[in-house]
């Protein structure tokens, strides 16, 4: 089936007004792409209303959050917090025996992470135990949103909740040879994958990142009986950017979430199906404090410079430019920045994951070795490794795709929508 439909013409201005009501579903944590829909909702003049996945206490109980938590979540926000914890996944639900995968994996290490057995049974019992805990705390946080809706008012969601790495030490030395490891420290993604932890992280992130908005859709049936709804998801499914002049789509490797990403989009899909107006965004791939894991993610975002210039190179564009501009090593020019990303994006070695209808794809040595050196080739251009301009693109990204999110889901085309560094440029520049 076709799926790929990515966005060619700003949409029209959406009819969210005053009195409307914006909901956003997974906690607000720093900077990060909901932070663009939740700026356009506040501009637009909507009721802004939050939830939280909660907190965790030593002892491992969840709990909501405490006055000091919920007033700073608030603030964060700048709206109202429904304080029941919506938490999703399972790996601290202890099944039958009274243990959890955090407990049983707490007695692995990581040199010995291959010896842990995956047993289905215990996955089905436990994940039921999440879902069942999930779904009765997100009918809670309904009935409280139900009274805070004006009759006749449009109600915006925007599901943003993602991950689902099961909390457990011994999975981060294990990522970060995943995702970062070169040489003899380089584990293949396709082996973790296909081991038994890989398949109970592939468990977790379905539920975490996928079906979690498949249970938002389903807890609000009763709210479109009587109000005017519309839902908006973050997908992740490759990117085009600028390659040698064209748009091309491209994607980080490995990207070991990409199959719970897709069956978010099937969640949209099937929600379309039954006149739910629910879409997935697939958003550019963007640095923030969640993806710092995932070192080279951020080379895709350089050829953004060059789509701002050629996207008429407005006000806002030119403020990202010259943030970055300010950000490099005396003597970097911008134009030095490109070609380092282009002589990346551009290597015969990263032609063998240019297939969308293969993606997600898994790493090779090879590919994650260069990667990696161009990734920290770039970063040394900057003035400091710690103030790099992936900040000030990354920012460019979510604002733009914020404004893109919250006008297309008014009367939006597809269930899913890929918007890319062309339609991104175009946004900062209209």
């Amino acid at each position: 089936m076709e799926r790929y439909f990515p966005m060619r013409k700003l949409p029209a201005q959406s009819g969210y007004k005053k009195g409307d009501v914006f909901v956003l579903v997974g906690e607000l944590f720093g900077r990060g792409y909901a932070n663009g829909i939740v700026d356009e909702a506040r501009k637009a003049g909507m009721t802004i209303i939050g939830t939280t996945v909660g907190r965790r206490d030593s002892d491992g109980t969840l709990r909501p959050l405490n006055a000091e938590e919920l007033a700073e979540a608030e603030a964060n926000l700048g709206g109202k917090i429904i304080n029941i914890p919506l938490e999703a996944g399972f790996d601290m639900e202890p099944a039958a025996d009274g243990q959890s995968y955090a407990d049983i994996l707490k007695g692995i290490k990581p040199d010995a992470w291959e010896s842990f057995v995956f047993d289905q049974a215990r996955l089905d019992e436990v994940r039921a135990k999440g879902v069942a805990r999930f779904k009765g705390n997100l009918a809670g946080v309904v009935a409280e949103l139900q009274p805070l809706i004006p009759v006749g008012a449009t109600v915006l969601f925007a599901h943003s909740m993602a991950g689902g790495i099961p909390r457990a030490r011994l999975f981060m030395p294990l990522l970060n040879r995943v995702f970062k490891g070169s040489g003899d420290k380089y584990l293949s993604s396709e082996q973790f994958w296909g081991s038994g932890l890989g398949r109970l992280c592939s468990a977790s992130f379905n539920e975490v990142s996928a079906d979690t908005f498949g249970h938002l859709i389903e807890a609000t049936a009763a709210l479109r009986a009587t109000t005017t709804v519309r839902y908006t998801a973050y997908g992740y499914h490759g990117c085009e950017v600028l390659i040698n002049g064209k748009y091309v789509w491209q994607s980080y490797t490995p990207y070991l979430q990409g199959w719970a990403k897709i069956r978010l989009e099937d969640h949209a899909i099937a929600a379309r199906a039954e006149g739910i107006i629910a879409t997935v965004y697939n958003c550019p791939e963007i640095q923030t404090n969640s993806s710092a894991l995932f070192m080279g993610v951020e080379l895709s975002l350089y050829p953004l410079l060059q789509s701002l210039v050629d996207g008429g190179n407005g006000p806002v564009a030119r403020g990202f430019i010259a943030e970055c501009e300010a950000l490099l090593n005396d003597g970097v020019t911008i134009d030095a920045v490109l070609a380092a990303a282009q002589k990346y994006l551009a290597d015969p070695i990263m032609q063998q994951f240019d297939k969308l209808a293969e993606w997600p794809h898994h790493s090779t040595k090879e590919q994650m070795e260069l990667m990696l050196a161009s990734s920290a080739e770039l970063i040394a251009l900057n003035k400091s490794p710690k103030e790099i301009i992936c900040a000030p693109l990354s920012r460019a990204v979510f604002q733009g795709v914020g404004a893109l999110m919250f006008h297309d889901s008014w009367a939006p085309e597809k269930p899913v929508a890929w918007l890319n560094h062309d339609i991104i440029a175009k946004q900062l520049n209209s």
